[in-house]
């Protein structure tokens, strides 16, 4: 297993820990315990740091290998969709975000399994990278955000998070559609 892959790999051990930590408090509540947010941001950061890295020294070493564009996109997906569940909880996620989140994420799923099938690795278009860099800052705002705001600053915190939500869901259903448009040949070849 080359270095990138490596990277990869330690994206999907981030994904518990990350999930230990949001877990621990809940924002806006009166036992909310702000260090825990913010480690759980600190841990978000580093294995977002590891998506730039593993894709950069894939390119630059020619080091891409099938199992990266699998896991790659996927190791984002366990990352960005464990954050967005604890936003949800936390009340700045609307369940309608993570619905197009989540539909977007079966439907491209469906189409690289198909395609897999036909013997073809469709790797992540550049929409698909600007919806994961969305996701990725929108996640890093709010869990360094509620970390480090006054009490005070609750309300303005979750008003910016949840527009940006908004917007994760605007450009994730574009993305989402673009995709399925560029690789509409799989379900013709599907039967």
């Amino acid at each position: 297993m080359n270095l990138p892959n490596k990277l990869t790999m330690l994206r999907v051990l981030l994904v518990p820990v990350f999930m230990v930590f949001a877990g621990l408090s809940t924002y806006g509540t009166p036992d909310f315990a702000a260090g825990y947010y913010l480690l759980a941001g600190v841990i978000f950061a580093i294995a977002s740091f590891t998506d730039y890295l593993d894709g950069h020294l894939a390119r630059k070493h020619h080091l891409v290998t099938d199992f990266g564009k699998f896991m790659d996109p996927l190791a984002d997906k366990m990352l960005t969709t464990a954050a967005f569940l604890y936003m949800m909880r936390d009340g700045v996620c609307h369940p309608v975000v993570l619905a197009i989140i989540l539909f977007r994420e079966f439907a491209v799923a469906g189409v690289r399994m198909n395609a897999a099938a036909q013997g073809t690795v469709i790797a992540a278009n550049m929409w698909g990278k600007v919806k994961t860099v969305l996701q990725m800052l929108t996640i890093i705002f709010y869990y360094f955000a509620a970390g480090i705001a006054a009490p005070t600053a609750i309300g303005a915190v979750s008003f910016i998070t949840i527009l940006l939500c908004w917007a994760v869901a605007a450009v994730t259903a574009l993305s989402g559609g673009i995709y399925l448009w560029q690789n509409r040949s799989c379900f013709a070849q599907a039967k």
